[in-house]
């Protein structure tokens, strides 16, 4: 349930980070790094994300299934 609740957390902030990305492109037209920092948070969560699933599958917390578990 913590796992769920971790994935789902990184899974937001990325949202926000993507969206902050965009806002800071739109309004500062090239004129800051704003929006390469946002879009470097990002990539970096989704790493993190990315290593976080390995880890969980790896050590048994997450368990992979189909889209149908039940048949």
């Amino acid at each position: 349930m913590l796992a769920d609740f971790i994935i789902v957390l990184i899974l937001l902030l990325i949202v926000a980070s993507l969206f902050s990305g965009m806002f800071y492109m739109l309004h500062d037209r090239g004129q800051s790094t704003r929006a390469v920092k946002a879009l470097s948070i990002r990539i970096a969560l989704s790493l993190l994300l990315f290593f976080l699933l390995l880890l969980g599958y790896w050590t048994g917390i997450l368990h992979p299934h189909g889209l149908l578990p039940n048949r």
